[in-house]
């Protein structure tokens, strides 16, 4: 193409009929029938097995290979009527009052329709000009949340902090190792990069290890310090003051403890101030993930948890897990906002400039996170926080702790079970011990293999999990879903009792 020559446009074509994409009017038509078709969904959950019995491809063979060339006449109608007998049978259905094998990913009215509302307002609030009151609004909610949670004010806007809303928590761990990189690298020298070291329990969620990759830390100078059943799988400051000081004996910086309230496998509690201490030594960034177990944070007999979370760089935890936002709603508090945006600041371009904004203290949330497209997430959190109040939100999560007690005490009232580990919030982890005294650990472990195998094969649930920490395998049985009642927990440990007897009767008719 020669200087000056303009690109062609492409050939006129004749557009279809009603094509008006934001036709109100069809909105409202539309909007009813698809309102119609989860509120029956949230009707009928109790109708389909948490887990479908499908094989890979099976929705792949049901649907064309290529997409329509033009609107199908009774598009809706039927796209609708496919979601209902093809993809909903297909799912995995995670608001299942039967779901105990996950943290939960809490739903709740107002969380729903707030994510309409977002999808239909449908701003990108990239800078405080971009949309100032999705700006401001995301500034107010996060001091709110963060007071409910009574998190010291040193991480509020209120306080000299500030906060933000991601996705999830793995991006909230990202983003603050980059900025305790960042500021750790001004100490020391760019060419020091290769001596940074972090460090985490063997608890830790693996997002903190791929965050670390991301973020440029070798490999091998991610310190996963062991755990045992003796501490409850938390982290002890003993073991990580010998790591840090092994590691700086070597030549080796320490630069970022990733501490962990209510880790995914057992909900194990990291003791954050005895941590903090040991980390202060060398100035290392402390960040506390409680992405599941910070909700609890909203009633204030959990808040002993988080003993000395003052001393901490960065908070996160996730209100779409167990406090009614709805998915894709991680709250991240920093106490110093100035070394995120140093890492992750962008020079403002002219079109990102806005006259009104000189002069006042605003935020740019590009300069938070990695991303400059974001979503309108605080209107969710807003009307959660509004329409349920923060008694209503401590109603709902000592709901499921008493769901929790309750099938942890059946559990204990059943000689042939044991709990495992402290129960903590609303997870409980407990295995069959085994009749034949032969094989170990190893044996039991199997047994509950086969156990957990036999219960998530139940027609309609409940669905479990396992975890396999210290080298116990255990049942998890996590009370979470907003639609679960005492009722549910009831059955589901009558289907662990029935599954076990008959797998323990199996097993004598082996040896016999």
């Amino acid at each position: 193409m020669t200087a000056g020559t303009l690109v062609q446009n492409p050939p006129a074509e004749t557009p279809p009929p009603c094509m008006n994409l934001l036709d109100a009017d069809e909105f409202r038509l539309r909007g009813h029938q698809v309102i119609n078709l989860i509120a029956d969904y949230w009707c009928r959950m109790g109708d389909y097995p948490v887990r479908p019995n499908v094989t890979p491809g099976f929705l792949r063979d049901e649907l064309p290979t290529n997409a329509p060339p033009m609107a199908e006449p009774d598009a809706w109608d039927s796209a609708l009527q496919d979601i209902r007998d093809l993809i909903l049978p297909g799912m995995t259905h995670w608001q299942s009052p039967r779901h105990f094998a996950h943290f939960p990913a809490s739903s709740s009215t107002a969380g729903a329709l707030g994510e309409a509302l977002i999808a239909g307002i449908n701003v990108v609030p990239f800078t405080w000009a971009a949309s100032p009151a999705a700006a401001e609004l995301e500034m107010v909610v996060v001091d709110w949340l963060g007071k409910a949670l009574h998190l010291p004010e040193s991480l509020l806007f209120a306080g000299g902090g500030g906060g933000t809303l991601l996705g999830t928590s793995c991006e909230a761990i990202l983003c603050t190792l980059v900025a305790a990189r960042d500021r750790k690298l001004a100490e020391v020298g760019w060419r020091s990069i290769g001596d940074l070291v972090v460090y985490c329990s063997d608890q830790t969620h693996f997002s903190f290890r791929k965050a670390a990759r991301i973020a440029g830390i070798q490999r091998g100078h991610v310190r996963e310090i062991p755990t045992s059943l003796h501490d409850m799988f938390a982290l002890s400051p003993a073991a990580l003051k010998a790591a840090m000081q092994a590691d700086v004996d070597a030549g080796l910086i320490p630069l970022f403890l990733c501490a962990t309230v209510g880790t995914t496998q057992t909900t194990a509690v990291d003791p954050i101030r005895g941590l903090c201490a040991v980390a202060a030594t060398h100035g290392v960034w402390v960040h506390v993930d409680a992405a599941y177990a910070g909700s609890a944070l909203v009633c204030p007999e959990f808040c002993h948890v988080v003993d000395g979370v003052e001393a901490v760089d960065s908070f996160s935890m996730n209100a779409h897990k167990w406090l009614l936002a709805n998915n894709d709603c991680c709250a991240l508090w920093v106490k110093k906002p100035a070394a995120l945006v140093a890492a992750l600041g962008t020079e403002q371009e002219y079109i990102l400039k806005d006259a009104g904004a000189e002069g006042h203290d605003v935020v740019d949330y590009k300069d938070w996170t990695m991303t400059l497209t974001r979503r309108f997430r605080a209107l969710k959190l807003w009307l959660v926080l509004r329409c349920y109040g923060v008694e209503g939100l401590r109603g709902h999560i000592r709901s499921h702790v008493r769901m929790a007690a309750t099938f942890e005490e059946l559990v204990r009232d059943d000689a042939r079970f044991e709990v495992v580990t402290d129960r903590h919030f609303a997870l409980v982890c407990f295995r069959l011990l085994s009749t034949d005294r032969l094989g170990g650990e190893k044996k039991v472990n199997e047994l509950n293999r086969r156990l957990l195998e036999e219960v998530n094969a139940a027609t309609l649930g409940p669905y479990m999990s396992a975890a396999n920490a210290g080298g116990i395998y255990m049942l998890r049985c996590a009370v979470g879903s907003t639609l679960t009642e005492e009722r549910h927990v009831r059955e589901a440990w009558k289907v662990v009792q029935e599954q076990a007897t008959s797998l323990l009767r199996k097993m004598q008719t082996v040896r016999v």
